[in-house]
This record gives C-alpha cells, structure tokens and sequence, in this order.
C-alpha cells in the first residue's frame, strides 16, 4: 500500500491529482480481506514495539499471559490482548507523571503537549513526538480531502485553542493539506459576532467546529443581521459530540448554512481523531481502518459485535510511536456495517455515526434513553428555541425526567396558548420517541445559557434528593 511503513515515512510534498476521489487510491479501495492481512502485519510491529518501549503494555500484556509473537490473526488480537481504559491511563501518569509509562520515546522527543481540562479530577497529558505530529497532519488531510477540500481552499476553525486536540488537529491536517488555514478559535465573549463578521469577509470553503456551536453561531450571526449562507461554507466538519450524523441536526445545519455536513471524530486520545469521518459521498463515519484499527465489541465481553450491532468502539494507533494507544476502549456507543460506500472506499462504516458515551445513558422508569435522542427529536420540533436542558430528577420512589425547552421567538410572541400548544407538541413527540411521559417546562428564549463548545445539557439532581435524605436519616438516628 502507498506509504505503508512502520514507523511511518510520508512524502510531505505528495499531492493527488486534483481530480482524484482518493488521496491513496490503494489502500482505500483494496479489498478489505487484504487490507486486514496488511493490517495483522502491522499490529504484530506495533505490539512488538509497545512491549519493548513501554513497561505498561509489558506489564499487562505479561499479566494476560499475551505476546506479540502469539499475534497470528485479527482473532488472537481479539482475544488475547486486553483492552485498556481511560483509567488505566490516568493511573500509569500518576505512577510515571507526566506521561505515563506508556511513553515509547524519549521525552527529549515529545513534540506538542496536549490534555484533558482535569476539571473531574487528574488531567490526563497527552504527549505527541514530532514524527507522530506530521503523521498525524498527513492523515487528517488525506481524511480532509476525501470530504473534498482542496490546496487553496480556506477553512475555517472555530473551536478552542488550548489543550483541547481537535482544534490543533485540523489545524494540522489544513496545513499540510496546503489550505489557507483561519484559526480564529473560540470561547471568549462577544468571539461569536466577530467571528460571524470575519466569516462574511473572508468567505471559506471549510469550517471546522461542534455541531452545538454552529448552530448557536447561526443564531448570532443573524442577530448581527448576517445570513450564514452568505458566508459560502461548502463543507462543515463536526466533532467533539455526536450531532453531525443526526437527520435532523445535520439537515437543519446544512439548511442554515448552504453546505454539506460531515461528522468525524474519535478521541482525543487516539488523534489522528479523524480516523471515523465522512466522506464526500458518504454519510455516516468511515473507519479509516489502515490510520486507527477500529472494533465495534461488546462492552462486556469486549469481543467484537456482527456488523449490523450496536457496542462501543475500541480503537487502536497503527501509526504513533510516542503514546500509542492499543485495544483502548472509547466508551461510546456506535452501531456498524460492512455494506458497500457510495465513495468506493472499502472500510465499516458508522452510518449513524457516535450515539454518545455509554455513561451517558440514563434510566428513567425501565427505558434507557440517550440525550442525542432528545436532540434529535427537538430539532424535528417546529417551533424550537435551538436550546434545551435535561433535568432528572426523583418524586416519591421513582425518577422523573424534567425538559426544559426555548421556543423560538414567533412562538415566544404569539402568546400563552400558542406557547401551551408547543408545550404539548414537545411533550407528545417525547412520549413517541422515548416510550416514556416527560414533563415539559418552556422557559423564555434566551434563558438557558448557550456554549461556545460542547453542550452540556443533561443536570442530574437525583444526587441532591439522596442527600437530603441521608440527612434525615441522620437526624432521625440522632
């Protein structure tokens, strides 16, 4: 396959042919059985070099009774090696601060340092070599060009410049793609209207950001009396949340702006994060197989599950040498297929893209429901505001579900009966989608506070009824 070596070796001046669906037209359309011969060939290097590198894997691979020399198919990788968590990694960086014993370079070596915020507890340091950098640039424009932006394109990035890795990996892929790239970030106050105010002026191809902020961009830039579709965007690229492979997220996205929507993005911890993305012909995420091995496995077993079933990704780097991630379980929920892509490209794909995270899910009255299940319900709803909140709650022994939705402001004026009369359409279209009733509060436009990043929307209360009944319960035995 072109440029298929480990460690990796990219010609940093190779372009396609303009005209080129693929950016390696090989590897992306080989048949997937010698693709995933090619594939077993790799992991067995990677293996090797994590075992030798990195007392961590040596340690739990040792432990399960694995080595790399067992590796003689994709079913030994399966079922030998164990999968690894995000707590694993934030317990080898306390052991072996700041990097982990996972590490497989030297320090002297690491190129840009990067991280969770460490907001819930121990940031988790992500530590890139400079080679795995260019890789990294390589494979997210490889990726960028199969949605279809081309050299001298201008794209537009508008996410937080901080230890956030989607900004700076797009940042990267545009570059090395050779666009023009617009770094103007986000998160200040009043960013948004200036924002909306660059993009009229400078009019790009791309725009790369959350789906949450680009729709709340929309609404601001028509405050500022600016119509994004005058802005020109052709293609949008979302990541950080699940949104961008939703109908009716995607279409209404697509409707505000005049351009074509796609969703990519994994973790942060496996960047390239691009490795599950969108292609210009097709919808949903590929899985990139030959950037980041990707496996669809149950979360209990960790044993994949058959195309056509639900389970959580479990990814792993065929390229990075610094922090290489190996069997790591994502913690989302997805669904696959392995059914011919209108693009040519041979790999599974994630026709619905990320549901969200697994931990996300919450119970109300025997039904399991996933917040991207409501937003995608409310962005059906005529008459809604762009901004809700999920409110669980406990009333006497069971818990309740409060939704607290905007109105847009036709609705907003209209009057009382027409606001009781949303409230009633929202509250029916709940009960038909979640098979369960949920009470519904319609609070002023405006009201709900907006964010310039991911959308955090889902307030769990139960948290505050156990206490205070734990403290009655003190009071009683007192």
């Amino acid at each position: 396959m072109e440029d298929w070596s480990f460690p990796p070796r990219y010609d940093e001046n190779y372009l396609p042919p303009s005209g080129s669906r693929y950016w390696f037209p090989r590897r992306e359309t080989m048949p997937a059985t010698e693709r995933d011969a090619a594939i077993l060939d790799r992991l067995e290097a990677v293996c090797d070099y994590a075992y030798s590198n990195s007392p961590f894997y040596r340690t739990r691979w040792d432990a399960a009774g694995f080595h790399p020399s067992q590796l003689r198919s994709l079913e030994d990788f399966e079922s030998r090696v164990p999968v690894i968590e995000k707590k694993h990694l934030r317990e080898a960086q306390t052991r072996s601060p700041p990097f982990g014993d996972y590490l497989c370079v030297p320090e002297s070596e690491v190129f840009h340092i990067h991280g969770t915020s460490g907001t819930t507890g121990r940031p988790t340091a992500f530590a890139i070599g400079r080679d795995d950098w260019r890789a990294i640039a390589n494979a997210h424009a490889r990726i960028m060009w199969g949605m279809g932006l081309r050299p001298g394109d201008t794209m537009a990035i508008a996410a937080i410049f901080s230890l956030y890795m989607g900004s700076w990996g797009a940042l990267a892929g545009a570059e090395r793609l050779g666009l023009k790239a617009f770094p103007f970030g986000a998160g200040a106050p009043g960013m948004s209207a200036r924002l909306a105010q660059w993009l009229s002026m400078v009019r790009p191809v791309g725009f790369y950001g959350t789906p949450t902020y680009a729709l709340h961009l929309a609404r601001v830039a028509s405050d500022e009396r600016l119509d994004p579709r005058s802005f020109g965007i052709r293609i949008m690229a979302f990541s950080g949340e699940p949104g961008a492979s939703i109908p009716s997220v995607r279409d209404k996205i697509s409707e505000l702006y005049g351009a074509q929507v796609f969703d990519c993005g994994s973790m942060a911890e496996m960047t390239p994060w691009m490795n599950v993305a969108g292609s210009a012909e097709t919808a949903g995420m590929l899985c990139w197989q030959d950037v980041v091995y990707t496996e669809v496995c149950d979360p209990k077993t960790m044993r994949r599950v058959p195309f056509g079933e639900r389970g959580t990704p479990v990814y792993t780097h065929l390229e990075r040498t610094s922090q290489p991630m190996i069997r790591l379980a994502s913690g989302d929920l997805t669904l696959w297929t392995n059914e011919p892509n209108p693009c040519g490209r041979t790999y599974p794909r994630l026709p619905n893209g990320i549901f969200g995270r697994i931990d996300d899910m919450f119970t109300i009255r025997g039904e399991n429901i996933y917040p991207s299940e409501i937003d995608a319900a409310l962005n059906e709803t005529p008459g809604y505001g762009g901004e809700h909140r999920i409110v669980i709650t406990r009333e006497a022994a069971m818990d309740e579900m409060l939704l607290k939705v905007e109105p847009d402001a036709a609705i907003d004026a209209a009057g009382a009966e027409r606001v009781e009369a949303f409230r009633g359409d929202v509250a029916r279209r709940m009960q038909k989608v979640l098979g369960v009733r949920t009470m519904v509060e319609i609070v002023a436009p405006g009201s709900i506070p907006r964010t310039d990043f991911k959308a955090r929307r889902v307030v769990d209360d139960r948290a505050v009824f156990r206490e205070m009944h734990a403290e009655l319960d003190r009071a009683a035995s007192g």
